[in-house]
Parts: structure tokens; C-alpha cells; sequence
């Protein structure tokens, strides 16, 4: 299956396997932990990665986007790398970013790799924002939040099938507040068996993993 259903605070929701996350009643569409620029970002630091993660990223967004056609975007913070991403964005992939926002209801999320957003930049920035049911935010609420959803922790497993084992990204929700997997190349993640992201959603949540060519749901308990 390339897309699972789930429910969040009573809101009916579609996690897809690309790692967006589509909210048919709203025609919203949900990523977080883009990233841009990260490759550009180490390089100014004398690491140097493959220099096309902005792009592959931006070309697997524009897929989505052509997929679901949301009304509405919203990118749930670490948009960029770093504050100074957008400049050292390359003129073809600023123009397919605007090309992107353009044609949707944008929103930025602020995180932390990018609290302030460049004036210039289009579409529209705020630190959280709450529609419906549901408060999208950075990071997770040190405190109970019904219906957030969150990004920051980049939530990944590793998990057993009949044929292999696997590990990669992955959502985590126990149907009350939910991490999203970041979305950009080059990025990383952390195990859902991390305590950082238990304090969020407790001891027994599932995890939405996205394999090679579908969504496999495990509970927490049932993960390597």
C-alpha cells in the first residue's frame, strides 16, 4: 500500500509513503524536515555531501503535491538547513520552490535550523498554527497537546518481515498527537525507542513505516 489511513483527535488522515502527510477534508498536504540546502551548508564547512539534495528533494515534493493537488501546504519547520539556505539556493531550484508555493496556500513552519525565514521568501510564516482539531508545530509540546502534529525528531525503526529486515522513516502516532518522518535527503533519523520520542507519545504508539514499496503499521512492541 502506498498510503495508510489513520486517526488523529477524530480527524480522518492519509499517511503516504513519500512521508507527506494528506488531509483530504481540508485538501491539506502535511511535510516536515525539508532541509535545503544541507549539502551546500556542510560544503561551506568543508564536508562535502552529494550536492542534489535540494533538488531530489523539491522534485519528490512537486510528485506529491501533483498527486493529492492540496488546496493548501503546510512545512512543519527545518525548512531550510540553516538561515542562510535560500541564498545559496541555485537560480533552477528557486524557481522550481516558487513554482511550487505558487500554485498553493503556503505555509512555513519556523524550526529550529531556521527560526527566522527570509523577508523574501514566498508564502506565508508563522511558529504554529492550529486548524480545526488539529495544532501543527516544529517540535512537540513539553506538555499534553490533543491533536498536534509535530516533526523535529526525524522518527525512524527498524522492523522484521517474513522476507528481511528493514529500516528507514517512518510516522509514529498513538492517535492523539503524531511525529512526522523528515522528508528531505540527506537527513537522518532518530529511533523510535529514543526517550525523546516516547516522552511525547508514551510507551505503546504505532509506528507507519515506510518500506520500499509500501506502509507496513507495527505497534511499538511488535519492532526490532
Amino acid at each position: 500500500m502506498t498510503s495508510e489511513p489513520l486517526t488523529l483527535n477524530g480527524v480522518s488522515l492519509v499517511a503516504d509513503l513519500s512521508g507527506a502527510l494528506y488531509w483530504p477534508d481540508r485538501s491539506l498536504l502535511v511535510v516536515s524536515d525539508l532541509h535545503l540546502e544541507k549539502g551546500s551548508s556542510y560544503a561551506s564547512r568543508g564536508v562535502h555531501l552529494p550536492p542534489y539534495d535540494t533538488a531530489d528533494t523539491l522534485n519528490r515534493l512537486a510528485k506529491i503535491c501533483g498527486h493529492y493537488r492540496p488546496q493548501s501546504v503546510i512545512c512543519l519547520g527545518d525548512n531550510f538547513h540553516d538561515t542562510g539556505g535560500l541564498d545559496r539556493m541555485g537560480k533552477a531550484d528557486r524557481a522550481a520552490l516558487e513554482h511550487l508555493i505558487s500554485a498553493h496556500d503556503w505555509l512555513w513552519i519556523t524550526g529550529n535550523h531556521d527560526p527566522e525565514l527570509p523577508d523574501d521568501l514566498p508564502g506565508r510564516n508563522t511558529t504554529e498554527a492550529t486548524i480545526g482539531a488539529l495544532t501543527f508545530r516544529h517540535e512537540a509540546s513539553r506538555s499534553p497537546a490533543h491533536g498536534e502534529i509535530s516533526g523535529h525528531y526525524h522518527p525512524s525503526a527498524r522492523v522484521r518481515t517474513r522476507q528481511r529486515n528493514l529500516s528507514g522513516r517512518c510516522f509514529a502516532h498513538n492517535g492523539d498527537r503524531l511525529i512526522m518522518p523528515a522528508f528531505g535527503a540527506l537527513t537522518g533519523g532518530l529511533t523510535v525507542r529514543d526517550a525523546a520520542i516516547r516522552a511525547v507519545l508514551g510507551t505503546h504508539f504505532d509506528a507507519l513505516f515506510l518500506g520500499p514499496k509500501r506502509i507496513y503499521r507495527f505497534p511499538t512492541d511488535k519492532l526490532c
